[in-house]
């Protein structure tokens, strides 16, 4: 029981962290082809070699990452560096991936971005990576993202949920990028799917912060309301307002509500509909899903939170329900063999392990010939499963990080400050049946 509430108290918080070089040679998957006419006239013995993909070789995979294990977001990063060496220890001890172990090797960038910077750079042109596995916190990742795609190095799996990750389709070396956790602009419309789905509301308000997290989330948000026929009514707050008593006026007439905001403004809001007496449900993100928010606001919401027809919901993307699943029960026994105590095996370094199992899972398809481009190719040939609930799809150069999400409760009588309400669902089955 311990481990399940340590764990549920802080399930998937990793998105609240929000806040041209040259090339290097092409892949040997990526050559040009020979033309019959040179094939034929050129000597077999002449014949120069495909040059190796850089980072592998027949018995290893060099990968890397930076992560702020110092500092205020340490408590962070310390469990999720160690939930992916945990995964990548475990791979190497059943010898490794098509005759491959796995080196792992990273660096403190102390959350700061001219450091992320560096450490890229020196992963990349000294270091000569594979790949970047487990890019850490949004300063880190916006201030490297276009360089990384430009170079067209796989990265796989980002602790944040910036809109610049989101992609319809990618292409050419855009198609590098492989974001798991929920992007703000995914969960918006899956937010939408739920609104109609399970609550069948027609007309929703919509109170977005004016911050990266809000305005991805409300793109999302209206992307899906235009697709599945759902009337917006929307109004701006600013990030960490103090008041919303302006924003609950504007919105009190809808089915419910959606607050697309993170931890610092959502209470506020909350609080306010309370105190105007608007009780409709009221839908959140995955960010606000923590034992934290619920024991520091129950007392000032425990109207809107218990009312019939009424109540304060959120998505989450991970299932932590049965402990004894083979991804769990692994989890636990690698966790302490690479230096983890028992307060690191948490929801970030779960993260950590699932960054772990992505990468791995490409390279198990990928097998002996392994490239870029066979990697990348890999990736986008079947949905790709996360070890603890669900899948995520990369086919067609989707890059939307996970579409399928549950819907929980808050209730402040249960464990971890929430209840689970309905499983992981993609948005179809959440629609499925639906008008």
């Amino acid at each position: 029981m311990k481990k399940i509430v340590s764990l549920l108290l802080v399930v998937l918080m990793l998105g609240s962290l929000v806040a041209c070089a040259p090339q290097t040679s092409a892949p040997a998957a990526e050559q040009p082809a020979a033309t019959e006419a040179a094939q034929e006239a050129a000597p077999a013995e002449e014949a120069t070699p495909a040059e190796p993909q850089q980072g592998v070789t027949d018995t290893e995979v060099l990968i890397a990452n930076s992560i702020a294990v110092s500092g205020a977001y340490a408590p962070v990063g310390v469990p999720f560096k160690y939930g992916m060496e945990a995964y990548f220890k475990m791979v190497n001890d059943n010898g490794g991936i098509a005759g491959r172990t796995i080196k792992y090797i990273h660096t403190d960038d102390e959350f700061s971005p001219e450091k992320g910077i560096a450490a890229f750079e020196k992963f990349f042109y000294d270091d000569k990576v594979f790949a970047i596995v487990g890019h850490f916190g949004t300063p880190v990742v916006a201030a490297t993202l276009d360089e990384m795609k430009e170079l067209g190095i796989p990265t796989v799996y980002y602790a944040t949920g910036i809109g610049q990750l989101y992609q319809e389709k990618a292409e050419g070396t855009n198609r590098s990028s492989f974001p798991i956790q929920p992007i703000y602009t995914t969960e918006g419309q899956v937010m939408v799917a739920y609104a109609k789905g399970y609550f069948n509301a027609k007309t929703i308000g919509v109170v977005y912060t004016n911050d990266d997290a809000g305005k991805s989330l409300f793109e999302g948000i209206s992307i899906a309301a235009e697709k599945y026929g759902v009337t917006l009514v929307s109004e701006s707050i600013q990030a960490g307002a103090t008041d919303a008593s302006a924003q609950v006026a504007k919105v009190k007439d809808c089915d419910m509500v959606i607050a697309a905001m993170i931890q610092a403004t959502f209470p506020v809001l909350i609080k306010e509909m309370e105190k105007q007496d608007i009780m409709k449900p009221v839908l959140t993100t995955y960010v606000n899903v923590s034992k934290t928010l619920t024991d520091a606001n129950a007392e000032h919401v425990q109207k809107l939170m218990k009312t019939e027809g009424a109540g304060i919901y959120g998505l989450g993307w991970v299932d932590t329900t049965d402990l004894t699943t083979e991804s769990f029960v692994n989890f636990y026994k690698y966790m302490p063999e690479v230096g983890a105590t028992e307060a690191d095996m948490n929801a970030f370094a779960m993260t950590g392990w699932i960054a772990g199992s992505v990468f791995c899972q490409g390279l198990e398809r990928a097998g002996k010939d392994l490239t870029w481009a066979s990697f990348m190719d890999a990736m986008e040939s079947a949905p790709i499963a996360n070890p603890f609930g669900g899948s995520v799809d990369f086919s067609g150069g989707q890059r939307k990080g996970t579409t399928e999400m549950n819907l929980s409760k808050m209730d402040d009588t249960a464990a971890s400050g929430w209840t689970l309400i309905i499983p992981i669902k993609s948005i179809d089955d959440i629609l499925a049946g639906v008008k």
